[in-house]
Parts: C-alpha cells; structure tokens; sequence
C-alpha cells in the first residue's frame, strides 16, 4: 500500500516536469523567435536602469560608478533649487497638459470619420495620406513649418503681398506651446488612429442597425454605441499616455530652442541634455530623469488602480 502511495506521488511530482519539457520543445520556434525582442529590452532598457545610481553620486567619468563618491540626496537638493529645472518643469506641463487636450482625442474622431466612410478606395487612400507624416523626421517636419509659418515663410509672404502686415508664429514665446502640440497633431495624428479603428472593426454592426431602427441618430449612435465600445482601448492608451506625460519630444524641442530661447523651450528632457551631456553635472540631470521616470510610473499605477474601481480592465489586472 505505502509502495502505491509513493509511486502514485511521483508520478504526480513528474508530471509536471514533462508538461513543461513539452511545451519548451513545442514552442522552441516561438521562444527562439521571441529573443532578439527580449534581448533588446534587457539591453537597452532594463540594463541601463543600473545608471541610475550616479543620481546619489558625486559621478565623475574617469572614476566611473565604483570610485565615484556617494553623496545621497544632495544632487536631488540641488535640482529643487535650480530655478532651470522649475521652468523646465512648467514648460513641460503646460505642453502635456495641451496635448493630453488637443492631441489626444484628435486620433479618435480621426478613426470615427474614416470608419463612417463608405467606399474603401477613398477610405485606404486617406489612411495612407495621414500615415506618412508619422515616417518624417523632426527635422523635415520643423522645416517644412518654418516654411510655412516662419518669418519669410508662406504665410507671411502672402500676407505682405497683401499689406496685411506679418505674423509671428514660429519665434512667439505666447503661442509656442500651441506651435509645438500643433506639429505634433500634423505628424502622429494619423498613425494613432491604428488602434482605434482596430477597436471600431470589433464594434457589433448589429447595434448600429437596431439603433437606427429605434430611431438614433449619428450623434446619438456615437454616443451610446461607437464611444462605448472603444472605451477600453481608449482607457489604455490614456493610462499609457499618463506614463510618458513628462516626455514632450526632445528632438522637436531642441531643435526648436533657438527659437524662442530656453525660458519658453526648455523642458525636463533638453533640461537633462544640456546639464548632463553638455555641462557635465551628470549626477543632477540623472536625478532628474529619475525623477521624471518615477511620476510617469506612479500617475500610471494610479489611472490604471482607478480604471479598476470603474470595473475597467486597464492595461493590466
């Protein structure tokens, strides 16, 4: 009896173990397939994190990390009292906070108008009018504005011709902000409504019928069907968007400082950029990216806790 006991747990105890072996063996393609993704996030994400530390380190290059002193939160003193890292601070609020307003939604009611469209021929040609922004670097497309909008630029041309006197645009410190949301809603807008129309695809048609049979019209259709069933994914990209919130794009920003000089243009990233490659106070502009990395993750956290309390999934459980 006590041998059929023992030989009844080790085949439970094994099984297991072969199950596992079997699904390695299965999916021995897959997982090969998976490791380049997995190796490129270890290397250039998670291994980097180690850099960190120089935020609590008096970091000097030549010493490196192991014969630089510990100097534990003088650099984050520092840093509170940089009225640099203050202005950087509100210029990059008051630019996320414009973006969360106009950006965001703007891929959605793009991704609306191109699913109520009718013909496919009209609809795929829009689509690939409104991706290509996206594959343009900053640098074409802060040229092609400056073009457009700067001072011996279209507009102003036009507008001479006219004696209807100039515009300044592109060097006004008033109207940055909206300037640089505005290039960002020319650029990206297209290419995030992906997402969105993935998510109208799995909309049921059957509901969109039985409430124009009920009497609904576009608006009311829009409201109670099309907007309810992408919520989720909405929810997530918000969620998603609260992580980065302080990272408005460095390479526009930069490329644009001159412009307006760095009281209007400077942000937590060029803030970063100028202190620590430039000036070489490593350790304060790393501690402000900690920093800066640390909020995004908590407001994250946050929305997707309270997505759950509204009985969201949110991006993860």
């Amino acid at each position: 009896m006590t041998a059929e006991v023992t030989t009844a747990a080790q085949v439970v105890q094994e099984r297991p173990a072969g199950r596992t072996r079997g699904r390695w063996r299965r999916d021995r393609t897959l997982l090969f397939l998976c490791l380049p993704g997995v190796l490129y996030f270890v290397l250039f994400f998670y291994v980097p994190l180690l850099g960190n530390v120089v935020a609590f380190q008096d970091y000097a290059p030549f010493l490196g990390f192991t014969g630089s002193q510990f100097i534990g939160l003088d650099n984050f003193t520092e840093m509170l009292s940089d009225a640099d890292f203050w202005s950087a601070l509100g210029n990059t609020l008051e630019i996320t906070t414009l973006q969360l307003i106009l950006y965001f939604p703007a891929p959605i009611a793009l991704a609306v108008l191109l699913h109520g469209m009718l013909g496919n021929r009209l609809k795929k040609f829009v689509q690939t009018v409104v991706y290509l922004p996206h594959f343009m670097s900053w640098v074409i497309v802060v040229a092609m504005f400056q073009q457009v909008l700067g001072g011996a630029g279209a507009l102003n041309m036009f507008l001479r011709q006219h004696d209807l006197g100039v515009l300044s645009i592109m060097n006004n410190p008033d109207t940055f902000s909206l300037l640089i949301t505005s290039e960002v809603v020319w650029k990206d807008c297209g290419w995030g409504t992906i997402m969105f129309l993935a998510a109208l695809v799995a909309v049921d048609q059957n509901l969109y019928e039985a409430a124009a049979v009920d009497g609904a019209g576009r608006w009311r259709r829009l409201w109670h069907i099309t907007l309810p069933g992408i919520r989720p994914v909405i929810l997530m990209l918000f969620i998603l968007r609260l992580g980065d919130i302080l990272s408005v794009g460095f390479e526009q920003l930069l490329l644009q400082r001159d412009f307006v000089g760095p009281h209007t243009a400077e942000v937590l990233d060029t803030y970063v950029y100028y202190h620590g490659v430039i000036d070489g106070d490593w350790g304060v502009s790393t501690a402000a990216g900690l920093m800066k990395g640390l909020i995004g993750a908590a407001l994250m956290l946050a929305a997707n806790k309270l997505a759950h309390r509204f009985g969201e999934q949110g991006v993860y459980r």
